[in-house]
């Protein structure tokens, strides 16, 4: 199994987008009205060429990312705290095709969450199934996901995804997961907190297990640290999240890949694991 990580350009965003500071509109506000913004982060998708099949994990940003959106009038304030970089070649399409592979030989697409710097390439893969988590579909619909951040109006005309239910039966810490593949060895497990339905991507790569992590945090260092974002629409979730990554890479050799730290890309190819001597909920029955 060979995982490619490919950014589509490049995004800098707020501080206070990163880290989040303050609670409820207020931590908005702060991210939204921030002046100061980090260095260009990448925009991380993931193709994983499995022996069933293609398979890319979230699509990235398209080249008219920063064209003016009108609607929601909070979009303008979104759109100067979130700035994008990228040229069309730069698109997930025609970077597969640099390496030599074909979007029209996707198999499935997984998307992490439906904010628009991981569903914007989805044009590529019309052929492929779609995987959503039903939460994260549902509360994106309409006027209200629209209202929250969605850009719905700019999905394909063709998207009916497959929408995953988790199983409730437990994977570690996490509270259930749902296969990709037939050997069990590519996985989705509910990750929730940056949205409502997100979704992280687990691959069983030998001893090794990748667990591509979407916006769970925006670094490894702060998963370390339990800091949430500005943007999460559910801060305790996202806490519990961190928790709950934290305790599976206690009993893993788990290599963590977020979207947006460049170092993540290092750690897939040097197979650098998370080491955590102990799960958190044995240190704390412990510290009770």
């Amino acid at each position: 199994m060979k995982v490619h990580a490919i950014s589509t350009g490049t995004v800098t965003i707020t501080r206070n987008w990163q880290v989040g500071k303050g609670q409820g509109l207020t931590r908005l506000a702060n991210t939204l009205l921030d002046r100061n913004f980090t260095e260009p982060l990448p925009i991380f998708c993931w193709v994983i060429e499995h022996q069933e099949g293609l398979i890319v994990v979230d699509t990235g940003i398209p080249a008219n990312a920063n064209d003016p959106i009108l609607f929601p009038p909070h979009m303008a304030l979104v759109q100067r705290a979130a700035r994008f970089q990228i040229t069309p070649e730069q698109e997930i399409g025609p970077q597969m095709q640099q390496r030599g592979l074909s979007p029209d030989d996707v198999r499935w697409v997984v998307l992490t969450h439906l904010h628009q710097d991981h569903e914007g390439g989805l044009q590529y893969f019309p052929h492929a199934e779609i995987m959503i988590a039903r939460a994260e579909w549902q509360v994106a619909q309409g006027f209200a996901g629209r209202m929250g951040g969605y850009l719905n109006t700019r999905w394909p005309h063709w998207l009916a995804p497959t929408l995953i239910d988790f199983d409730p039966i437990p994977h570690g810490p996490f509270p259930g997961s749902y296969p990709v593949t037939s050997r069990g060895d590519v996985f989705v497990v509910p990750t929730p907190g940056h949205s409502v339905g997100h979704q992280s991507i687990v691959i069983v790569d030998g001893e090794h297990t990748l667990f591509i992590a979407g916006d769970t945090s925006y670094t490894q260092d702060l998963l370390l640290a339990n800091q949430i974002d500005g943007i999460g629409s559910d801060p305790a979730a996202e806490l519990d999240t961190h928790r709950r990554i934290m305790d599976y890479a206690a009993s893993t050799n788990m290599i963590y890949l977020p979207s947006h730290e460049w170092d993540a890309e290092r750690r897939l190819k040097e197979r650098d694991v998370l080491r955590i001597a102990q799960p958190l909920a044995a240190m704390e029955a412990a510290n009770r």
